[in-house]
Formats: structure tokens, C-alpha cells, sequence
């Protein structure tokens, strides 16, 4: 940014070097021109604000850097072609003053938002995508030779994207004077310039119109379909990173519906980003542009009481119009972004609600619970309602107002020129031009007006993901943050505890172990009454539990499976649920079918490609033996069982574990259980004794 900065502070010197002299205005004696001192000044602040780039956000320091380059180059070639050094073959393409100092304004404006609070809450989300030295992951064709950064062709995309827009702006600048131009034809009848402007000057622009359209749409979808597939793997990573997404529901607070945050609020998040941001920049352009149009028409008004003639009568109409109106839109629409956040939160509890009943619908069905399960539906569906029937009430109002809005704006620049057409003091041409320029004035300031409820389901879309990346860096932090619970390799085979604390979320204590060794190629048995803390070290152990201190050490090659009372199934084939947390192609369908077989699941060895929804076709028993089947598989060297045969008959149970020892001879077995029957399964039993400040002790029974 340094010498960006630089080069522009040298194109503004040399603008206010190349005016002196060759004005009227006079500073201190000196001729000055006003268009080169205009141009110079504004360059002087632009390069101020480039120099201190660095302290913006990186998302916004990319339009900061674009406005800066063009204005170098704008501002050389506007200096070039007054002072006579301009080829005269591109004399019409010479940049005006006016087109520099817009550019400039661009800059400082750009400078000026990173101190507005929303606005650092969004590029603090769009910042890392644009940092990342990440390579692109699924280039299109034309990027696969190259070595590309994800940040590399992201920032070239936007740079390119905005000034696609800003070559929009100027052809529709271009056809207001051809619509000037051909209204004056039809006026006066001249039939040759209204087919020579339609056939050469509209077709051309309009060619050209439609091409970059075209050339923005594929970018566009290129830079977003870049940009989701980045973000969705980094919230996933992080979500699904080691135990995230277990104490992710530990917080609670921020991490409801992590499944919606990612799907639905990135998509949108990321689409409304691009939007607001690219269109923001047109609009200005479009304002600067077409104010000019409005300034320079010969309407003018005279201050009631006084002498004072005020020029551009269209454009202060048009200024006064849009900003009462933006006034008066904040002040009823502001509620919409806490009611658009709240109705999120109630449409994905709904989700959840009706998910989960499909999950749980063997259990619902037993148990009778149809009419308790319809209640609490219906209560969630009341909620969602009463705050829908809450949107639509500040909506209705909003659109009342932006309705009475929107019917008056086209007949307010005709009726504000209408007295000096009639005076002929403007042309047909010229009528049709101040309407088409309001028109657009119009729209670029009433932007927070036409999309106000949709930029308040913007802010409360980007609450959510700034609550839900609070709510990943607080689960991350949970366990890291001193004193909590070391895990490292440990110096032995043996599994060794030292000084644990285990604590609920709440603060209290409900392990103590000052020293507890397991060692390796046993089978132990932890026993303890309920909410003892058993299912609690299991967790520890595996690296998941993080309210505590103390240390684990695990020897670094070995490999832990710890199999839940419930397993997890995951969609799919029988073959990917057994292979789970592997792929299916990690072991071979005979290995599968054999895993199965000694797990007690003969039936279903055969069964293995097909697809089902085997978490509800599987009984209880049956999804334990299948979690077997997956340490048969996986051949673990230390294996947790918390409670994993409980849906087991006890001559089962027993036959599996026996079966365990038998083909898992080199494995550490340390099982959760409360039959006397599993006392004789293992080698030594650990119970967990009640202290009196109410923690309990594991001690060897």
C-alpha cells in the first residue's frame, strides 16, 4: 500500500503543477485551474487513505486499492490531455475531472466505512477467505496450469467485477444523452438522425450492455461458488475439528442449529455480501454520474425572500426526496432485523423438531407419545407464527410508506421540469433525460429504501454466523485455556492418569483421580453407581471432555476407539455404517461380511450394498453389534466400551466379549457396565467411591 500511496500522491502533484498558471482562480496571487486543483486535492486525500490502508479490513482494502490505481492512471492521462500531450486519435476517450475526483471520492468513502460498526462485522467474516494461502481446490479450466491462491483469484475476481460495474455506469450514461438525442429527434421530426442514432449508437451500447452482463454473471458465480466451497470447509473443519462438535453443544448459547448456519446462512451470507457491496459501488457511480446530468439542465430556484438564484434545481429535489424518505423507512423498518433473527431461530427449531421426530419415530410410536410430540409441534409452530404475524405487521407498515414512495418518484422530475419545457427553456430530449437521470439519482440514494427489509434479513443473517463463529471459538478455547486437561503420549504401553479433575459445565467436581494406571492388554471393568463419572473419563480420555485439569497419557502410536451406549449410524449402505469413521473402500466387502458374522449379525452379511435407513431398521442390540463389527474392524489398541453391550442378553454379551478376546488378543479392553455378570469378562475392576465433597474416586475394587 506504500507505493500505491506514493504513486498517487506524485498523479495529485503533478495535477496541481500541471494548473498553475493556466487558470482564472487566483490563490494568493497564482493562477490556479479549479479542474486540476480539484483533482489534485481530492488525489492528496486519496493517498493519504491508501498510505494508512493497512489498518482497514483486507476485504476492503481491495476496492481501496482498485480506486487508488485508477486514479493514478485517470488522473496522468486527464493532466496529459490539458496540457496538450494527449494523442488526438483518442481525444474523445480523455477522462474528464469529474471522472477523477468520482474515483477518489470512491476511495475515501471505502476508507470512511471500515469505522462503521456493521460494517466491521461483516469483512471481519469476508477477511479470512481473502487472506488464505489455501490453493484453489476445483479451478476453472483456464486456472489449472497455474499455481493459484485462493486469495489470489478471489481478489482479481472482485477487482474485475467492479469495474465490469463500472463500465455499466458508463454506457448507461452514455444512452441517457443517446435517449437526450433521440427524443429531440423525434421532436423534430428529423428521420435520418433517429434511425442513424437507434442503428449505430443504441446497438453498439446495447451490444456492449449485454455482453458485460453476461461476462459479470460468470465471474460472479465463479467468485461465489469459490468463496461457499471455502468458507463451508473451514466452518465444517471447525465444527466437525476433534470433540468441536460435541462441545459445541456444551456452550448452547450462540451454537443452535450449526446444520443451518452452515447450509443456509453462508449461501446467503456470502451471496447478499457481493450484492450490497458490488451494487453500493454502482449506485455511488451511478449518483456521481447522473447529479452532474441534473446540475448542469438550466433549472434553477431562488431562495423565498432573497436573491439567491440556487442551480440544479432536479438534483436538490432529488437529494431532499431520498434522504426523507431513508429517514422515514429506518424508522419504521428498524424493528425487522431482531423479528427476521428471531423467525431464523424458530423456522430451524421447527426443522429440528420434525428431523428429530422421524429419528425417534419406533420410540414416539411405543411409548403413545403422538399426542405430547403434535403438543410441543404445535407449540414451537405458535412461536414461529406469532413472531411471522409480527414481521408482516412492521412489513405492511414499511411497504405502505415505500408504496406511496414509489408511485410518486416517476412524476416528480416531470413535474419539476415540466415549467420550463413548457417555457421552452429545455427540449423534448432534455425533459426525457432530467427523468431517466432523477430516475436513477433517485434509486442509487433511495437504495436503503427499495431493500430495507432485505438488508434487515442481511444483518440478522450475519448475527447468526458471527454468534455461530463466536460460539466455534469458544468450544475451541474450551480444554486449551490453562489449567485444563493435558493429553500426551505417554513414556510406558500403559495408559497412565495423574492429578485429574473432571468437572460438569457448571463448575462442579465430579472426578477426582490422583493417579490411575491401566495397563496394556488388560480388560478392566469401571463400575460406579449413575452420574458417578464414568461415561465422563471415557470422554476425558478421548479427548473430548474439557472442563477439568490434569493430565492423560496415551501412548502416541496407539490407537483408541471408544464405542458409545448408542452408536452412531450414518446414512448410507450397511457396509459404510460398519466401516464408520473409515470409507467403505478402507476394508473389503469380505472383511465387512466376516466382522459382521462374528458380531452375531449373519443375517444382514449379505446385505451389505444395500441402502437403507439402517439407524431405524437396526434394533438397539442390533446397532451395538454393529459398533462391534467396527472395532473387529478397526483392531484398535485400546478399546472403551461405555455401556456398549447393554442391549445385549447376558449370554450374548458374554459370547461377544469372549469373542473380543479371542480376536483382538493384543487389544486394551476397558468396558462401563453395571451386570455383575461383566466382573467375570474381565481381569480387574475399577470402582468409582463417593468422596465427601460429593466427587467420586476410580479405586481398584
Amino acid at each position: 500500500m506504500k507505493v500505491l500511496g506514493g504513486a498517487v500522491a506524485v498523479a495529485a502533484i503533478v495535477c496541481l503543477a500541471a494548473g498553475i498558471g493556466s487558470g482564472a482562480s487566483q490563490i494568493s496571487g497564482i493562477a490556479v485551474n479549479p479542474a486540476f486543483a480539484g483533482v489534485g486535492a481530492v488525489g492528496l486525500l486519496l493517498a493519504y487513505v491508501t498510505l494508512r490502508g493497512h489498518t482497514i479490513s483486507t476485504f476492503l482494502r481491495i476496492f481501496l486499492r482498485l480506486f487508488a490505481f485508477e486514479y493514478v492512471l485517470l488522473a496522468l492521462a486527464f493532466a496529459a490531455s490539458s496540457r496538450g500531450l494527449w494523442p488526438a486519435f483518442l481525444a474523445e476517450a480523455a477522462p474528464p475531472s469529474t471522472l477523477c475526483i468520482t474515483i477518489a471520492v470512491f476511495g475515501l468513502i471505502i476508507y470512511s466505512l471500515s469505522y462503521i460498526p456493521v460494517i466491521s462485522q461483516i469483512t471481519r467474516l469476508a477477511d479470512p477467505y481473502f487472506e488464505t494461502d489455501d490453493p484453489v481446490v476445483a479451478p476453472v479450466h483456464w486456472l489449472r496450469r497455474g499455481r493459484w491462491r485462493e486469495r489470489h483469484v478471489a481478489t482479481a475476481l472482485i477487482m474485475l467485477l467492479v469495474v465490469i460495474n463500472q463500465l455499466q455506469v458508463g454506457i448507461s450514461v452514455r444512452l441517457s444523452f443517446f435517449n437526450r438525442d433521440w427524443f429531440n429527434a423525434i421532436q423534430n421530426k428529423d428521420q435520418a438522425t433517429f434511425w442513424t442514432l437507434l442503428f449505430t449508437v443504441f446497438m453498439f451500447w446495447a451490444f456492449i450492455a449485454i455482453a458485460s452482463n453476461l461476462i459479470e454473471y460468470f465471474f460472479q458465480q465463479t467468485l461465489l461458488i469459490y468463496w461457499r466451497q471455502w468458507l463451508t470447509k473451514q466452518y465444517s473443519t471447525s465444527w466437525l475439528g476433534r470433540g468441536g462438535i460435541y462441545r459445541m453443544g456444551l456452550i448452547g448459547d450462540g451454537a443452535d442449529n450449526p446444520d443451518q448456519r452452515i447450509a443456509e446462512d453462508i449461501k446467503s451470507y456470502l451471496t447478499d455480501t457481493y450484492s450490497y457491496s458490488i451494487t453500493l459501488i454502482q449506485q455511488i457511480s451511478t449518483l456521481v454520474s447522473f447529479s452532474l446530468i441534473l446540475w448542469s439542465m438550466p433549472a434553477e430556484f431562488v431562495f423565498p425572500g432573497t436573491d439567491i438564484v440556487v442551480p440544479g434545481l432536479p438534483f436538490w429535489v432529488a437529494m431532499a426526496y431520498s434522504f426523507f424518505g431513508t429517514w422515514i423507512t429506518h424508522l419504521i423498518g428498524r424493528p425487522l432485523v431482531r423479528l427476521e433473527f428471531a423467525q431464523e431461530r424458530y423456522e430451524a427449531n421447527f426443522r429440528f423438531s420434525l428431523a428429530r421426530l422421524r429419528e425417534y419415530a419406533e420410540q414416539v410410536a411405543l411409548l403413545r407419545g403422538e399426542r405430547s410430540e403434535l403438543s410441543i409441534l404445535s407449540g414451537r409452530f405458535s412461536e414461529l407464527v406469532a413472531n411471522y404475524f409480527r414481521i408482516v405487521s412492521r412489513a405492511l407498515k414499511l411497504s405502505t410508506f415505500t408504496s406511496f414512495y414509489g408511485q410518486i418518484s416517476p412524476i416528480l422530475p416531470y413535474v419539476i421540469i415540466a415549467p420550463y419545457y413548457f417555457a421552452d427553456k429545455v427540449t423534448l430530449g432534455q425533459m426525457s433525460q432530467v427523468a431517466g437521470a432523477f430516475g436513477r439519482v433517485e434509486a442509487a440514494l433511495s437504495f436503503f429504501i427499495d431493500r430495507y427489509r432485505l438488508i434487515a434479513r442481511y444483518k440478522a443473517n450475519v448475527d447468526r454466523l458471527t454468534t455461530f463463529s463466536e460460539a466455534l471459538r469458544k468450544a475451541r478455547a474450551l480444554g486449551t485455556t490453562p489449567p485444563h486437561i493435558e493429553v500426551g503420549p505417554a513414556k510406558s504401553k500403559d495408559l497412565a492418569v495423574e492429578s485429574l479433575s473432571l468437572k460438569l459445565p457448571d463448575g462442579r467436581e465430579i472426578v477426582q483421580a490422583k493417579a490411575l494406571s491401566l495397563k496394556a492388554g488388560s480388560s478392566v471393568l469401571l463400575t460406579g453407581p449413575s452420574g458417578s463419572g464414568k461415561s465422563t473419563l471415557f470422554r476425558a480420555i478421548a479427548g473430548i471432555w474439557p472442563y477439568g485439569q490434569g493430565r492423560i497419557d496415551i501412548p502416541d502410536t496407539a490407537k483408541v476407539l471408544l464405542l458409545p451406549q448408542r452408536p452412531y449410524v450414518p446414512s448410507g449402505t450397511l457396509k459404510t455404517a460398519a466401516t464408520y469413521p473409515a470409507t467403505e473402500d478402507a476394508y473389503s466387502d469380505e472383511a465387512v461380511r466376516e466382522a459382521l458374522k462374528l458380531a452375531r449379525l449373519a443375517p444382514f452379511a449379505d446385505r451389505i450394498h444395500e441402502d437403507e435407513s439402517w439407524g431405524q431398521r437396526l434394533s438397539g442390540g442390533e446397532q451395538q453389534r454393529l459398533a462391534i463389527a467396527r472395532a473387529l474392524l478397526d483392531k484398535p489398541d485400546w478399546l472403551f466400551l461405555d455401556e456398549a453391550t447393554s442391549a445385549l442378553d447376558e449370554k450374548l454379551e458374554a459370547e461377544i466379549y469372549t469373542m473380543l478376546r479371542e480376536q483382538l488378543p493384543n487389544t486394551s479392553i476397558i468396558s462401563i457396565g453395571h451386570r455383575s455378570t461383566l466382573i467375570g469378562l474381565h481381569d480387574s475392576r475399577i470402582e468409582m467411591q463417593p468422596t465427601p465433597g460429593g466427587a467420586f474416586v476410580p479405586s481398584p475394587a
